[in-house]
């Protein structure tokens, strides 16, 4: 078995793990559905993903960045999934909800199209097109990987983890872990900072975990808790 067929194990691998972390907000979304309310929610986290998914897509479309084809099909789906999130916020939210989305939406697409015109017309080769678009891949990845550091220095401020669920921090090392990997095999900067700095982020968690789960308060989880637990701990390749 050579190098790139490892590669797409691992891949799809990642994508596995992705979508788990893509999915994780749906107990959210159910609840403002069910209640038509949004409560005290925030579209912010997935406004976020919306733009840090679209830059992904476009970095590992074939005139970027051949051979990236689950770059692309996760973060296609990850964008589906927001783009629903998003719309049930516009239905049951605030008027002040549908005015941040509608412009923080309208803003990223039209990032994206300077990006895609800046990359498309100054750089002719894929090496230099994947440099330009993945440094900003890089940006927002790691921007997007180190969203959990509010609920870290919480849990070290409360030596409580009620607010840091375990099977998400396992997942977002594990992601981070195996998109690394994939990096690795088939070297891949931007891929390799963004997932590598998550990787390093969740370890950091489950050593936080590890350190901290025998002084945490032995209550249940309210819904909103572990809801807002699971937005903070959204990630994504």
């Amino acid at each position: 078995m050579d190098n790139m067929q490892i590669r797409t194990i691992v891949g799809i691998i990642g994508n596995v793990i992705s979508f788990v972390l893509f999915i994780s907000p749906a107990p959210t979304i159910w609840r403002i559905f069910r209640n038509k309310s949004v409560e005290e929610f925030s579209p912010d986290p997935y406004i976020a993903c919306v733009l840090n998914c679209l830059l992904w897509i476009f970095y590992g479309l074939p005139f970027n960045h051949p051979n990236s084809t689950l770059v692309v099909t996760i973060n296609g789906t990850g964008l589906v999934l927001e783009l629903i999130y998003l719309t049930v916020f516009l239905i049951y939210g605030k008027s002040s909800h549908r005015k941040k989305i509608t412009i923080f939406l309208l803003i990223e697409l039209i990032f994206l199209g300077v990006v895609a015109g800046l990359d498309l017309g100054l750089f002719h080769t894929h090496k230099a097109r994947s440099t330009f678009v993945g440094a900003f891949c890089v940006v927002f990845g790691v921007a997007m990987y180190a969203s959990p550091l509010t609920i870290m220095w919480k849990v070290i401020k409360t030596k409580s983890v009620e607010f840091m669920p375990f099977p998400l921090s396992l997942a977002a090392f594990l992601n981070g872990c195996c998109w690394t990997t994939y990096a690795l095999l088939k070297f891949d900067f931007a891929i390799l900072i963004a997932n590598g700095t998550g990787a390093v982020l969740g370890f950091i968690q489950l050593v936080l975990y590890t350190c901290y789960w025998g002084t945490t308060p032995k209550k249940s989880k309210t819904p909103t808790a572990a809801a807002a637990a699971a937005e903070v701990q959204l990630q994504n390749v």
